[in-house]
């Protein structure tokens, strides 16, 4: 059967080997391209924007995983990739389910938010991931009484409509 991607005259490679991919085939950024993989980036900044919000240290959650920080650091810029047992023991470490790591992944682009020019790199995926955000939801979750919690959450509301 022939098969226009298959060169008969070259032998064969080994899977480990690269195989080019035409663009429209669907072909996503590796780590031979300049940069790390896009899904590496991703669950990298899941990785800090959670341990930021529970208030974790890169220190501690390397201690708890039994690594240096320095290898905590490596997998939030995706300089390193997660393994798979690695990122069960960090979902575990950081009490979710190994798929929190990719939710949002592959999704469109959305929509300028919170009244951010169009042309900006502030879209709402980064404004979550900046420390002032991660600090007031961190803050707002050590509020204990509820009904404390849903006055100061209405109160925001009042002057985000300002």
């Amino acid at each position: 059967m022939y098969s226009p991607y298959f060169n008969y005259k070259q032998p064969l490679r080994s899977p480990r080997q690269a195989v080019a991919m035409p663009q429209s085939a669907g072909a996503v950024a590796s780590e031979n391209d300049n940069g790390p993989n896009p899904v590496d980036t991703h669950v990298g900044k899941r990785l800090r924007m959670l341990r930021k919000l529970k208030n974790i240290s890169q220190e501690k959650l390397a201690q708890a995983l039994g690594l240096t920080f320095q290898q905590v650091q490596k997998y939030e810029r995706a300089d390193n990739r997660i393994g798979a047992s690695r990122l069960w023991e960090i979902a575990q470490v950081l009490g979710v389910a190994p798929s929190y790591f990719y939710e949002g992944y592959g999704k469109q682009t959305r929509a300028p938010a919170y009244g951010l020019a169009e042309d900006s790199d502030n879209s709402a995926d980064d404004v979550m991931q900046r420390s002032e955000t991660l600090k007031l939801v961190s803050l707002y979750y050590q509020i204990k009484d509820e009904a404390t919690r849903k006055q100061v959450l209405e109160m925001v509301k009042t002057l985000g409509k300002k």
